[in-house]
This record gives structure tokens, sequence and C-alpha cells, in this order.
């Protein structure tokens, strides 16, 4: 499994964290990283800074990496 592979597969994985998180702070208004990591705040900053870091990184690489944006329907 090549380098690229494996970034973009950790990128998906924090960037379903960070939504995950979205929803149970918008429904329950608990914030799942910061209960998970909460007695350490520097690794929850972390946690953070990498799934914003993968948004916006999956910005400039998803077309190119995306199977259904890259498939031409003719």
């Amino acid at each position: 499994m090549g380098t690229k592979k494996i970034v973009h597969i950790v990128a998906f994985i924090l960037l379903v964290i960070g939504g995950i998180n979205w929803l149970l702070f918008g429904i329950f208004d608990t914030d799942l990283v910061q209960n998970v990591f909460g007695t350490s705040p520097t690794l929850a900053e972390i946690v953070y800074i990498l799934i914003g870091a993968s948004a916006i990184y999956l910005v400039f690489t998803h077309k190119s990496d995306c199977k259904t944006c890259t498939t031409n329907t003719k």
C-alpha cells in the first residue's frame, strides 16, 4: 500500500471522526473528542488540527482520488 493511499485513508477516517463529533455536538451538545482526550487538552487540540488539516488535504486531492468524480459516464 502506497504512502498516498495511507494518507488518504487516515485523512478520511479523521474527517469521519470530525463529522461524528459535530453530529453529537449538534444533537446532544457533547464534544466526543474533548470527552475522549479531556485529561489532555493539548492532545484534543492536536486531534482538532489533524481533522482540519485532513479536510483541507481532501479538498485539494479529492478530485484526483475519487472514483466517482473521475469516472466518465457517457
